[in-house]
């Protein structure tokens, strides 16, 4: 560059470049969306699909292949590709696995918008879905049929965290495959365990789908999600589709969830500690007939989850007795002073959210007419939480 050129020219076009060796404990953050290449030839033929170079900022920088890395370690997968969302993971499995004809199965305690959007823009597409009893291996073989392409699990299920038996669900899918030309596949939604309580894929489940959003980030300021698998072609099917519909994430986005992952297993291990003691603690409480959560004997799916789990997250869930209107139980969130309504998990304060259950089964009885509260603990001390819990309940009784 000539020493005569304009300022701005000399600016953009700086020769200076750092020299290599520099590490630290944070990774770098690399912000892109044009990527230069070293010439034409480079241009033409570097390919973005397997990460052995870059070519546009929303195939990838050296951000988000570290994080993707990281993550797919954390789930025992192989491959690893970044979303916007929990719910872009969910959409993405689902757009890039369906064709118009096909059929998706739903877990009855599916997580409330990936219901929705099979019911809606799935539908819409001419695509079905069908509903099973997610603690009924027999009900999923039940629900199969010529047209079942994709069946998605969820470990706990959503809002009542029932735990299902994840091998035995995934043995009456590769039961049904034989003979397939295209086979089913198994897609879990592992938010709840986060790669930290269980393996998905060591139980049999073909994609892991989690929102980074919750465990990973753990700051409750950030909203990703992540699309896990071993297999190298259902991998590059579900790349494409994210590559044509145009997903990528933020560089600063990346670096939030790359600061929080090195405490994941910590504070997992304290939020779930905490959720069991609390849990226990609910259980004979006035007005609570019901408290579900994988690690008490009498939940649903205990046994499943000693047998295939090491923790269980940070929820819990109450169910008050139907004598209580929905209205006293909002009252009743109100009332908290350290737990606040609030949508998503994991995060540092603890949130509370009441929900009607009858209404949002589609093919199985909910058998109980109370309201149940879902709790997610933070990261406050168990005994302040614990009286938080105590003095609402009070208030409550008083109602």
């Amino acid at each position: 560059m000539s020493a005569d050129a304009h300022l701005s020219t000399r600016l953009i076009h700086h020769p200076y470049r750092p020299p290599e060796g520099f590490e630290a404990v944070a990774p770098g953050v690399h912000k892109a969306s044009t990527v230069i290449f070293p010439d034409v030839q480079a241009l033409h033929t570097r390919d973005w699909k397997d990460k052995s170079g870059y070519t546009y900022g929303l195939h990838g920088t050296p951000t988000t292949f570290t994080l993707e890395e990281r993550i797919a370690t954390l789930e025992g997968g192989q491959h690893c590709m970044l979303v916007p969302s929990g719910l872009a993971g969910i959409s993405l499995v689902d757009m890039a696995l369906l064709k118009q004809g096909d059929e998706v199965l739903l877990p009855d305690n599916v997580y409330g918008p990936s219901k929705h959007f099979a019911q809606v823009e799935l539908a819409h597409w001419g695509i079905g879905h069908r509903f099973y009893d997610p603690m009924d291996p027999a009900d999923l073989a039940a629900q199969l049929t010529p047209a079942t392409r994709l069946v998605w699990l969820e470990a706990a299920g959503s809002v009542t965290l029932e735990f299902p038996d994840l091998p035995a669900l995934t043995a009456v899918i590769r039961a049904a495959n034989a003979g397939r030309e295209r086979p089913i596949v198994t897609a879990l939604d592992n938010t709840w365990g986060a790669g930290v309580a269980f393996s998905p894929f060591d139980l049999g489940v073909d994609v892991s789908m989690q929102a980074l959003t919750k465990y990973p980030s753990g700051g409750a300021d950030v909203l990703m999600g992540s699309v896990v698998t071993r297999d190298e072609a259902l991998h590059r099917q579900i790349l494409l589709t994210r590559m044509r519909l145009g997903l990528g994430v933020g560089a600063n986005d990346v670096e939030l969830v790359l600061r929080g992952l090195p405490s994941i297993a910590v504070r997992y291990a304290a939020q779930d500690a905490v959720t069991r003691e609390l849990a226990r603690w609910m259980v004979g409480q006035p007005g609570v007939v019901r408290v579900l959560h994988p690690a008490l004997p009498d939940s649903p799916g205990h046994a499943a989850w000693l047998r295939d789990a090491t923790g269980a997250a940070c929820l819990f869930s109450a169910v008050f007795d139907e004598r209580r209107t929905p209205a006293q139980i909002d009252a009743f969130c109100d009332s908290l002073r350290l737990f606040r309504p609030g949508w998503s998990w994991a995060g540092p304060i603890s949130l509370c959210a009441p929900y009607q259950v009858a209404g949002m089964r589609p093919a199985s009885r909910w058998p109980y007419r109370g309201t149940l509260v879902r709790f997610a603990i933070g990261l406050e001390a168990v005994e302040d939480l614990r009286a938080d819990l105590a003095q609402g309940l009070a208030t409550l009784a008083a109602a």
